[in-house]
C-alpha cells in the first residue's frame, strides 16, 4: 500500500455536486425534495405517533414498523442539510470530517434499515408459521436485542470505513459526484492505493446486504412453503396479504441497492446524470414510499390514522365556527 506521506497536500474540504448541467433549474428541483422531504418526514413521524400512543398497536409487526421509520427519519435528518443546501444556496463546501461524519451515517443507516427488514421478515416467517407462539417468540425484551444487534453490527462494519481514509491525503480533484458523502465517492479522491478499502467495502457489502437479502429470501420460501400446506383459500390469501407490505418495501429497497452497487463498482458512463439520479432515487424513494406502503395495506394503522384525523377535524372544527361568530359583524337595529 502506498505511504500515506506520498504527497504533502491535502485539501481541506471537499466540493458537493447537485445534478450536472441542470443549474438553471435547481430552484425547481429544491422545491420537489422539499416537498419529498416534507413527506418522508410527516409519513414516518404520523406512524411513530400513531404506534406509540395506541397500545392495541404495540405489537412486534409494529415495534419493527417504528424501527424502520426512525431509521428512515435519521437517514433524511443526515442527508437533507447538505442536498437543500446545494440546490437552495449552492452551499457545496464540506469538510472532510464533516464528509466522513456523514458518509459513516449514511453507510450505518443504511447497514440498519437493511437489518431491520430482516427482522421484518423473520416476524412474518413466525406470524405465519407459528401464530399461536408468535407473541411468547417476539417478546419486547427479545425485539430489543434484536435491535441493539442490528446497531451493533452496523457500528461495527461501517466505522472502519471513515477510519480507512482518514489515513490518506486528498490531491487529487476535490470535487464529488453527489451533493453527498459516500465511501465509493471519497475514496477514488485519495492520492493513495485503494485496494483495502475497495475490498473491505465489497466485502461488507457482501456480508451484510448479501447475506441479509439471502435470509429474507430464505425467509419468504419458508412463508411461501407454509401458505401453500393452507388448505382454506381465503385463509391463504389472508396469510399472504400480511407479507404484502414487507414485499413491497423489500423489493423497493434491494432493487435500488444492487443496481446503486453495481452501478458505482462496475458502470463507466461517459454521463454522470445516470449515476446522480440513480443516488437520489436510492436515497430519497424508500423511506418515502415505506410509510405510504404500510398505510395503505395496514387495515389496522389505517384505520388509526383516519380516526386520528377525525378526532382532529372534531377538535379544530367548533374552534372555527367559535373564531367566525366573534368575527361576524352585529346587525344594528334601527331605531
Amino acid at each position: 500500500m502506498a505511504a500515506v506521506n506520498d504527497t504533502t497536500f491535502t485539501h481541506a474540504v471537499f466540493l458537493l455536486t447537485g445534478i450536472p448541467g441542470q443549474e438553471d433549474v435547481y430552484l425547481w428541483i429544491a422545491v420537489l425534495f422539499c416537498t419529498l422531504y416534507v413527506i418522508l418526514i410527516v409519513g414516518n413521524s404520523v406512524i411513530l405517533f400513531i404506534i406509540k400512543t395506541d397500545s392495541v398497536l404495540h405489537e412486534p409487526m409494529y415495534i419493527f414498523l417504528s424501527m424502520l421509520a426512525v431509521t428512515d427519519l435519521s437517514l433524511s435528518i443526515v442527508t437533507g442539510p447538505t442536498i437543500l443546501g446545494v440546490f437552495l444556496f449552492n452551499s457545496r463546501e464540506i469538510s472532510l470530517h464533516a464528509c466522513f461524519a456523514q458518509m459513516f451515517f449514511i453507510h450505518f443507516l443504511q447497514s440498519i434499515e437493511t437489518s431491520v427488514l430482516l427482522l421484518m421478515a423473520f416476524d412474518r416467517f413466525v406470524a405465519i408459521s407459528n401464530p399461536l407462539r408468535y407473541s411468547s417468540i417476539l417478546t419486547l425484551p427479545r425485539i430489543a436485542n434484536m435491535g441493539l444487534v442490528c446497531v451493533l453490527r452496523g457500528v461495527t462494519v461501517k466505522l472502519p470505513l471513515p477510519l480507512l481514509l482518514q489515513r490518506y491525503r486528498y490531491c487529487r480533484a476535490n470535487v464529488l459526484s453527489h451533493s453527498y458523502c459516500l465511501h465509493q465517492d471519497v475514496m477514488n479522491m485519495a492520492c493513495a492505493d485503494i485496494t483495502v478499502n475497495n475490498i473491505y467495502g465489497l466485502v461488507i457489502t457482501v456480508l451484510t446486504v448479501g447475506l441479509d437479502s439471502l435470509l429474507i429470501f430464505i425467509s419468504y420460501l419458508l412463508i411461501l412453503k407454509t401458505v401453500l400446506s393452507i388448505a382454506s383459500r381465503t385463509e391463504f390469501l389472508v396469510a399472504l396479504n400480511t407479507c404484502a407490505s414487507h414485499l413491497c418495501a423489500v423489493l423497493l429497497f434491494y432493487t435500488l441497492e444492487f443496481s446503486q452497487t453495481l452501478v458505482h463498482r462496475f458502470a463507466k458512463s461517459s454521463s454522470p446524470l445516470p449515476h446522480v439520479v440513480l443516488g437520489y432515487i436510492y436515497l430519497l424513494v424508500p423511506p418515502l414510499m415505506n410509510p405510504i406502503v404500510y398505510i395503505v395495506k395496514s387495515k389496522h394503522l389505517r384505520a388509526r390514522i383516519i380516526k386520528m384525523f377525525i378526532k382532529l377535524w372534531g377538535s379544530l372544527s367548533p374552534r372555527c365556527e367559535m373564531r367566525d361568530k366573534n368575527h361576524r359583524p352585529q346587525q344594528v337595529i334601527p331605531s
